[in-house]
């Protein structure tokens, strides 16, 4: 019995060990309208949180798992979500079409700074930013000065009493959202991808909440209105996650 038994137990063994391996998937991104590959296209993994980008081909791969939600995006196509099936596992390839966005441009107005030549007037017409960023020593809190936050000082003050509590409200009860934050800042390609845009979806995607979320968790952390607006994904990313850093080490 025992030497039917023990055959058995290392066929389970075999079995599940070769369950938990991670899968790559293969495929093809490209333009629904002419069947023509796109270069550069982003792919990230929602579940795992993991991303790549497609080749000059339009090929791509990224270890998935079935049911996987892959997110692919691309500058001026429609972002889509295509989930890994078993079918994908099995013929080892599909091709992901994206269909491009008709974006309709108003005329714009673009009037630059008129420079006079004399230093003390053209100093003057120069429009200057000043959302720069200070901390209070021993506090962990930060806040942003000028125009665009009159208010800060105060604002972060209040804030030593009352922290980033829309962190808890959003994030207190879904602990795998927050994990999920922490594993995009450690993948290259997803920060690469951040960094090139301003729309916030991806963020959304991964994270599973709405742009009204990540501007108020931002404002709870006294980041000023100029940078919610003009910030990059990845510029948002790390402000969140410093701030829930932050958050932690005052309610400890």
């Amino acid at each position: 019995m025992k030497k039917l038994l023990a055959p058995l137990f290392l066929l389970l063994g075999f079995m599940a060990f070769s369950q938990e391996q991670p899968t790559v998937v293969k495929g093809k991104v490209l333009n629904a309208a002419n069947d023509l590959p796109i270069e550069n296209a982003h792919i990230v993994n929602l579940n795992q949180v993991i991303g790549a980008v497609s080749s000059a081909t339009g090929d791509f791969e990224i270890k998935a798992q079935v049911n996987d939600t892959l997110y692919f995006s691309y500058l001026g196509f429609k972002s889509i979500r295509v989930r890994v099936t078993n079918d994908w596992l099995k013929f080892g390839e599909v091709k992901v079409k994206m269909t491009e966005l008709g974006i309709a441009l108003e005329e714009v107005t673009v009037s630059p700074v008129q420079l006079t030549g004399y230093l003390e007037i053209d100093a003057k017409n120069i429009p200057i930013y000043e959302n720069y960023r200070y901390s209070i020593s021993g506090l962990n809190q930060g806040y942003e000065g000028g125009d665009y936050s009159p208010n800060a000082v105060s604002r972060v003050l209040g804030a030593v009493f009352n922290p980033a509590d829309a962190l808890y409200n959003i994030f207190g009860k879904q602990p795998q959202q927050m994990k999920k934050l922490r594993e995009m800042k450690q993948d290259d390609e997803i920060r690469r991808l951040l960094a090139t845009k301003f729309d916030r979806q991806t963020l959304m995607a991964v994270l599973g909440i709405n742009r009204m979320d990540i501007d108020e968790v931002l404002r709870r952390c006294d980041y000023s209105t100029d940078f919610i607006k003009t910030a990059n994904d990845l510029q948002i990313l790390d402000a969140m996650s410093g701030c829930y850093e932050e958050y932690k080490v005052l309610n400890r």
